[in-house]
């Protein structure tokens, strides 16, 4: 039976997949909904790892149509989500690659897939504040909305020289119109994707935070 389901939840997303190859914004939307209708009515199920990937790496074309501000976050969002779909042919949920850095004495190490996972994690949020604060305002510059997001969500784990560099690169952001024209919507389409996808990927953000908090390890990093 939890195959079945856990086969329908990969089937529903290679199916978002298919779409966000036209509509961005509409396939990363729905694999997230699918991944949090699954935690919500599941609580007992554990989440697999390579379903979690394939949702996950949908996420990448967004940080593609922020161009070259996000260009870096692009590049080690995918390079994470990769590590990880690599680790899910030995390893078959999130449980068992943080359990697995645990007795390993790795969690926090450069490369291990807790960190990874850490990381990725970050990634989904960062979307998640940037669409928050489009939404906040008609008038919000795509410019405003990263540069609040970026600093509420990663400013604090990064080093002085990223922050430096990321908060140069935002003055080369698409114009708002730009981006709803890379993400093929409109501004009233946009504005229900986005929600939609805030409040989809919320859920999966705490499932993971839970992980960490559960096995005594901070978030702090």
């Amino acid at each position: 039976m939890e195959d079945d389901v856990e086969s329908r939840l990969m089937v529903t997303i290679k199916d978002a997949a298919r779409i966000s190859a036209a509509f961005p914004l509409s396939g990363v939307m729905e694999a997230f909904e699918e991944l949090s209708t699954f935690l919500k009515s599941r609580r007992r199920m554990e989440l697999r790892l390579d379903t979690f990937c394939e949702a996950c790496s949908l996420v990448s074309v967004l940080f593609g149509c922020l161009g070259l501000a996000f260009k870096f976050a692009e590049i080690e969002y995918a390079a994470k989500v990769h590590d990880l779909m690599e680790a899910s042919k030995r390893y078959a949920t999130l449980y068992n690659i943080l359990d697995l850095d645990i007795a390993n004495e790795r969690v926090k190490t450069q490369g291990s897939h807790t960190r990874n996972l850490r990381r990725v994690r970050q990634g989904l949020d960062l979307i998640r504040a940037i669409f928050e604060q489009f939404l906040s305002s008609d008038d919000y510059s795509l410019k405003d909305a990263a540069t609040t997001a970026y600093t509420q969500v990663c400013a604090p784990y990064h080093t002085w020289a990223v922050r430096t560099a990321v908060y140069a690169g935002m003055y080369t952001l698409p114009s708002r119109d730009q981006l709803l024209l890379k993400l093929n919507e409109t501004d009233q389409t946009a504005g229900k994707k986005m929600r939609r996808y805030i409040n989809a990927a919320t859920p999966v953000i705490e499932y993971i935070d839970k992980l960490y908090t559960s096995r005594n390890i901070s978030l702090d990093w």
